[in-house]
C-alpha cells in the first residue's frame, strides 16, 4: 500500500516538536488532524486550520499518516494501546510515525503487527520543526520507508534510513547522549569559573567563540549566561529520560559508559529538585553552591 503525502495527516502530541509539525504541514496546505492530552495546546491551530480530536482514535479517522511525538514510552503505550488509542480497535491502515524518543525495543513491541510503522529520531527544535529544517533518521521496512519519504521530506532539509525498526530511536539516544553530556560540560565549566572568580558570562562567550564548542554548545550558552531556562527548548525531564535510556541500552550491550551515566546522575538529581520542565541547560542548577556551605 502506498501512503500519499495530500493528507489527511494527524499529529498525536503537542509539545516543542509536534506543534511545530503540525505548523509545518499545515503551511503546505495538508489537512491536519491533531490530538494532545491537554486540548488547550490544540486551539493555534485549530485556529489555523487543524481539526482538534478528543481522543488518538478520532484524530488518526481517515488519515493517511499518523505522527506521534508523545514525551515518553508510556504516553506512546497510552497512545498507541489505550483505550482509545491507534491501534485499539484493531490495525491503523495508514503509516505509523512514530517520532517519540523511547527505548528501540518499545517501539517494535507496542507497533505489534500494524502493516507500516518507522521510527524517526527528529534533530533540531521548534523552529526547525516548523520550517521544515529538521534532520530526520528512520527505522522501519525499507517499502515502508519509501512510500513515507515524500511527507518525511516535506517536514526535514535532511531524511535518512538507517534501517530496521528501532533505528532511528537508536541514533536518536546517540545524538541526546553527546548533547546531555556537552551541555553539562559547559556547566560545570561556567560554575566553577564563578567559582574561582571569574567572569562567567565572559567564560561562556570565550567556550562559545573556540574551537571547543560544537553548535548546541554555541545555542545554550546564551542560556546558561542568562539564567533564563523556562520557554524551554528541550525538557530537562526528557534529557534525563533519554540519557537514562543511553545507559539502559549501553548495559544491554554489555557497555561501560562512564561519562553517560554520570551525566544522566546529574540530570536526575536536576529534575527531582523540581527544574524538569525547563530548559535542558537548567542542569547547572544541580552544580551551584549551596549558599551558606562550602559545597
Amino acid at each position: 500500500m502506498t501512503y500519499t503525502t495530500n493528507g489527511p495527516v494527524a499529529v498525536l502530541g503537542l509539545g516543542t516538536m509536534g506543534g511545530g509539525l503540525a505548523s509545518r504541514l499545515l503551511g503546505q496546505g495538508i489537512q491536519v488532524r491533531v490530538w494532545n492530552r491537554t486540548p488547550e495546546r490544540a486551539e493555534p491551530l485549530a485556529r489555523a486550520g487543524a481539526f482538534a480530536a478528543s481522543r488518538p482514535s478520532e484524530a488518526v479517522a481517515g488519515t493517511s499518516a499518523a505522527i506521534c511525538t508523545v514525551a515518553d514510552g508510556e504516553a506512546l503505550r497510552t497512545v498507541l494501546r489505550g483505550p482509545d488509542g491507534i491501534l485499539a480497535r484493531g490495525g491503523y491502515p495508514g503509516a505509523l510515525i512514530c517520532a517519540s524518543t523511547v527505548a528501540p525495543d518499545e517501539v517494535v513491541r507496542l507497533a505489534g503487527d500494524a502493516p507500516a510503522v518507522l521510527d524517526v529520531g527528529m534533530l533540531g527544535n521548534r523552529d526547525h520543526a516548523r520550517d521544515g529544517e529538521l534532520r530526520l533518521f528512520v527505522g522501519g521496512e525499507e517499502r515502508v520507508f519509501a512510500d513515507g519519504r515524500p511527507l518525511l521530506e516535506m517536514l526535514a532539509k535532511e531524511v535518512v534510513h538507517l534501517g530496521a525498526l528501532g533505528s532511528g530511536m537508536r541514533m536518536k539516544l546517540l545524538l541526546n547522549l553527546l548533547m546531555g553530556i556537552e551541555v553539562q560540560a559547559m556547566a560545570e565549566a561556567a560554575e566553577l569559573a564563578a567559582a574561582s572568580g571569574l567572569d562567567r558570562k565572559q567564560v561562556l562567550r570565550t567556550i562559545a567563540g573556540s574551537g571547543f564548542a560544537s553548535p548546541v554548545m554555541s545555542f545554550k550558552s546564551r542560556r546558561l549566561a542568562s539564567g533564563r531556562f523556562e520557554e524551554p527548548d528541550f525538557r530537562l525531564r526528557l534529557m534525563a529520560k533519554d540519557l537514562m535510556l543511553a545507559t539502559e541500552q549501553a548495559e544491554a550491550s554489555g557497555l561501560s559508559l562512564p561519562l553517560t551515566a554520570a551525566a544522566a546522575e546529574t540530570h536526575v538529581s536536576a529534575t527531582e529538585q523540581g527544574f524538569g520542565d525547563e530548559d535542558c541547560a537548567a542542569v547547572t542548577r544541580a552544580l551551584t553552591r549551596k549558599p551558606g556551605t562550602d559545597k
